[in-house]
């Protein structure tokens, strides 16, 4: 394979900050062009926030740095920031005010969500965080989560983008309280999906796992400008081909996911000139149970050593996994230099 030509879009940068220093980049002057912020403050326009509560030491948030002429704007439920080339969108839906189940009020926000991408003129999703209470929830006989999969995937489905073969990074937790809450990274040009060599990929699971398989793909890897490629890592659990294993075990849950990471790393450094490596991501790691959180910690200091980035910035949260017999799961993202190749 060849490499691509690069991209001519004006850079996109991010940057894993504490609150305090995202706070100081927008006392300085203009504010950054957009962040997600993890124990953050609700209030700020250009930061949206994860309702989920903070177990490592300090609030902190990912920014995100674009060029300097940003519009803000609306769409249906969508609020997004965009410099014409690239885009970040927020979506928060209450389902007691809304008065919708999850299903319907999933498939509204993704519908509202592709008509964003289509007026701002970003048509292509990079990476999307999904955050839904009670993910594991009866829905009225059927699971929360099962639900949400049935609108979103309804919503791919109805504007022709690609729900299957291509679908972009993602995730999906569940937080304990408040909306339906859904940010997201689009540009106009297409990431390249990345699968797993060892688990099936999520939209051909079979229907034991509901009737709507989830939509997304297990990493996408795409060119920021100025010759950048970042990779966007979904969030990864204790699964193999499509069962979970170590059911349980936090311990050999936690290994098993670092396993599940180097095997995406490797399969997405097989598609890029860029180089990525487990022990160099801004990642988010989140448990189930906050007493986990210390175990999770060290086995990842066993793994990747104490010193590494991936441990010395990660974000730890405490959220309910997409399965019920999941402990922990991690997404993460990093940026190298380097181009996709054709």
């Amino acid at each position: 394979m060849t490499a691509r030509e690069p991209l001519g879009a004006p850079p996109l940068r991010v940057q894993r900050l504490s609150l305090s220093d995202s706070l100081a980049l927008a006392a300085g002057g203009s504010p950054p062009f957009g962040a997600l912020g993890y124990g953050t403050p609700d209030h700020l326009a250009w930061m949206s926030t994860v309702n989920a509560r903070v177990l490592s030491s300090s609030a902190m948030a990912d920014v995100w740095h674009a060029s300097e002429h940003i519009e803000s704007g609306t769409t249906g439920v969508v609020r997004w920031r965009c410099d014409g080339h690239w885009m970040l969108g927020a979506i928060d839906l209450d389902e007691s005010v809304e008065k919708q189940g999850l299903a319907a009020l999933a498939q509204r926000a993704y519908r509202d969500l592709f008509e964003s991408l289509e007026q701002t003129g970003c048509a292509h999703l990079l990476r999307i965080w999904n955050y839904l209470p009670h993910i594991n929830g009866d829905g009225g006989g059927l699971e929360r989560y099962r639900q949400f999969n049935l609108g979103r995937q309804q919503a791919f489905v109805e504007a022709d983008q690609a729900a299957f073969e291509g679908a972009p990074a993602a995730c999906a937790l569940g937080i304990h309280q408040g909306a339906l809450c859904i940010r997201f990274l689009a540009g106009r040009s297409a990431p390249l999906p990345v699968e797993n060599p060892r688990q099936v990929s999520a939209y051909h699971y079979p229907k034991t796992y509901g009737p709507r398989a989830p939509t997304f793909s297990r990493a996408a890897l795409a060119e920021l400008g100025g010759g950048d490629v970042a990779l966007f890592i979904s969030g990864t659990a204790s699964i193999v081909g499509h069962e979970t294993v170590h059911v349980g075990e936090i311990v050999a849950q936690t290994e098993e996911t670092l396993r599940n990471l180097r095997a995406v790393i490797a399969a997405a450094n097989e598609r890029t000139t860029a180089r990525f490596d487990l022990s160099a991501l801004d990642c988010v790691v989140y448990v189930r149970h906050a007493a986990d959180a210390s175990v999770v910690r060290q086995v990842m200091e066993e793994s990747l050593g104490p010193k590494a980035h991936t441990l010395s910035h990660a974000v730890f949260l405490e959220a309910d996994i997409c399965r019920q017999d999941l402990l922990v799961e991690i997404e993460a993202h990093a940026v190298a230099r380097g181009a996709l190749r054709g």
